[in-house]
């Protein structure tokens, strides 16, 4: 069973960035799907981008596209969101996830592992 480790979050104004890191325990970590989802006070888990076992396809959000870049290094055994031009709306507890089944999914029940999260605040 793999174990997940957000650190990255913090609070910046609106424009600025962010890097989150997903710290997988184990080294067969490129065996798995990985995702980034997100969530506000009083609102669901939603989707905010995914990626391939080797990175090679990668799938975003349409309301972060443009702005945030999903990497990972499995050599490393750790993923990445960079985060750009941040927006208040941004504000969430920021979770990543490990799929073991095959195929990339947006859907948040369809992931088998998860972090503890990690908070990012963007100021107007």
């Amino acid at each position: 069973q793999v174990q997940l480790v957000e650190s990255g979050g913090g609070l910046v104004q609106a424009g600025g960035s962010l890097r989150l890191t997903c710290a997988a325990s184990e080294h067969t970590f490129s065996n798995y799907r990985m995702g980034w989802f997100r969530q506000a006070p009083g609102k669901e888990r939603d989707f905010v981008a995914a990626i391939s076992r080797s990175g090679g396809s990668q799938y975003y959000a349409d309301s972060v596209k443009g702005r945030f870049t999903l990497s990972r290094d499995n050599a490393k055994n750790t993923m990445y969101l960079q985060m750009n031009s941040l927006k208040p709306e941004d504000t969430a507890v920021y979770y990543c996830a490990a799929r073991t089944s095959y195929g990339i999914s947006f859907t948040p029940n369809e992931y088998d592992f998860w972090g503890q999260g990690t908070q990012v605040t963007v100021s107007s």
